[in-house]
């Protein structure tokens, strides 16, 4: 009897393990099958829309190009960059222009008179002298115009803080030493300047990591600037700095001054600029210049090409903007340094750069795309025989008509005005210190992470007497 119970529950319990498993295997199969079919269904609602947002992708990208330039002041989200300037002695700024002060006052009346800066080469790296009068001018009330930085007076609601050193200039002017000097009134003013900055609260408050500082001429600031390093620099290019002084992710590169005339009422076109490739200038140079002898070499028996020594005595100037102005694409080759003036030029002339300059850093580069308007061409592919001659004729005119349109679209963003205009090059300077303002403000929050520590201080922390003894 015990045996036919005993085989009954067996059989039961068999039955129902069994059905167990069925039910299982039902439920797994429809599981897999909606997962299938939602993936399915996903990938076709995919599929359908892919062309959509491919053509959206496209429409966005024509629209932001567009409308990029004409909205650059949208960078800065928070109203105008707030600047404080030291107060510093006209010995650093304007008294190098042979301005004198009048009264308490170490600024000149910028509503009355403006010091005139010296013409020629000089010319090009004179940023210092636009943004300090901006700011000098942001200080008027109801100014009709829209600024992109505003002087304050309270350092601790400064975003950055800028210091009025025209050290190109300084370099241009006084780097020589006189008979009766020990050293040259240039490395004088940066030792002074050196003095003056270490000692000031606002730089103790970020270790300088807030201010900014200018040295757009290649060679200014050649004391100084690995004792400041740890400031802003507005920079020409990184060429002759090491990138532990300065590098792009902290410093600014901001343009040249245009030195040739401006194209203005530009009705020309493809067929009505007979030259096809327009360099004049140094052909001998130092470093990373010997490209420009190499490229006089290839080129000099080419009919279409202008290829030529030059310089800004004789009317330099004035034969370089007809022959740039007449000139479909303008060389830009790197020269002492990466970057040149030339590019600068080209722009104003509306004449396509070519740019041969593999280390070059361009100006304001985050928010323009200089494809667009410029051809690049790596020094190495420059430098094989006919290699460059064939790459720019096979441009077609459509191609270079482009380039040409977006050239008279951007060439605002290069021109220095006083006043500041809108995305012009004095504001867009602002408005590139405007952006690197977060990664300071880190920079400095980072600097003070241990600023409080025994090992920093020499003392015991403020955090000391929560910490057990027995960890000392």
């Amino acid at each position: 009897m015990v045996d036919k119970n005993g085989s009954a529950i067996g059989y039961v319990a068999r039955n129902l393990l069994l059905s167990l498993f069925i039910v299982t295997t039902i439920l797994f199969a429809l599981s897999c099958y909606f997962v299938l079919r939602s993936t399915a269904r996903n990938r076709f609602l995919s599929s359908t829309f892919s062309s959509k947002s491919f053509v959206d992708d496209l429409n966005l990208k024509k629209v932001v190009t567009r409308e990029r330039d004409e909205h650059c002041s949208r960078c800065v989200k928070d109203g105008p960059l707030k600047v404080y300037m030291y107060n510093m002695d006209p010995e650093f700024h304007f008294g190098l222009l042979d301005w004198n002060k009048k009264g308490s006052s170490v600024w000149p009346d910028v509503k009355k008179y403006i010091p005139p800066y010296p013409g020629g080469l000089n010319l090009q790296h004179s940023i210092e002298y636009w943004l300090t009068l901006d700011l000098l001018a942001s200080e008027y009330e109801n100014a009709p115009r829209e600024v992109a930085a505003k002087r304050v007076y309270n350092s601790t609601e400064a975003d950055v803080i800028f210091v009025p050193f025209f050290s190109s200039l300084s370099y241009n002017r006084f780097s020589k030493v006189n008979p009766h000097q020990k050293i040259s009134r240039n490395k004088d003013l940066q030792r002074k300047l050196v003095s003056f900055l270490t000692v000031q609260e606002e730089w103790k408050r970020s270790g300088g990591r807030d201010h900014v500082v200018l040295a757009h001429h290649p060679n200014s600031m050649l004391d100084a600037r690995n004792k400041l390093f740890p400031a802003m620099f507005i920079l020409s290019d990184f060429g002759r700095y090491p990138p532990t002084v300065a590098n792009v992710e902290k410093d600014v590169i901001a343009p040249y001054k245009h030195v040739i005339k401006g194209y203005e009422n530009d009705s020309s076109g493809f067929d009505s600029r007979p030259i096809l490739l327009y360099f004049q200038g140094a052909i001998y140079r130092k470093d990373g210049g010997f490209v420009r002898q190499e490229l006089f070499y290839l080129l000099q028996d080419e009919k279409d090409v202008h290829f030529s020594f030059g310089s800004v005595r004789n009317g330099g100037i004035n034969k370089a903007s007809q022959g740039m102005h007449n000139s479909k694409f303008c060389l830009n080759i790197a020269g002492d340094t990466p970057s040149s003036n030339r590019l600068f030029d080209a722009i104003a002339s509306h004449c396509v750069p070519v740019i041969i300059s593999d280390d070059i850093e361009l100006p304001f580069e985050d928010v323009i795309d200089y494809s667009e308007f410029s051809v690049f061409v790596r020094t190495s592919d420059a430098l094989k025989e006919n290699f460059l001659v064939k790459l720019i004729r096979g441009i077609s005119k459509e191609e270079w008509t482009r380039m040409w349109n977006r050239l008279q679209e951007v060439e605002k963003h290069y021109e220095f005005h006083f006043p500041s205009k809108p995305d012009d090059a004095v504001q867009m300077i602002w408005q590139a210190i405007a952006r690197k303002v977060p990664s300071v403000k880190m920079r400095i929050h980072k600097s003070r992470r241990y600023s409080g520590s025994a090992s920093e201080t020499g003392k015991e922390s403020r955090w000391s007497s929560l910490i057990p003894r027995s960890f000392w």
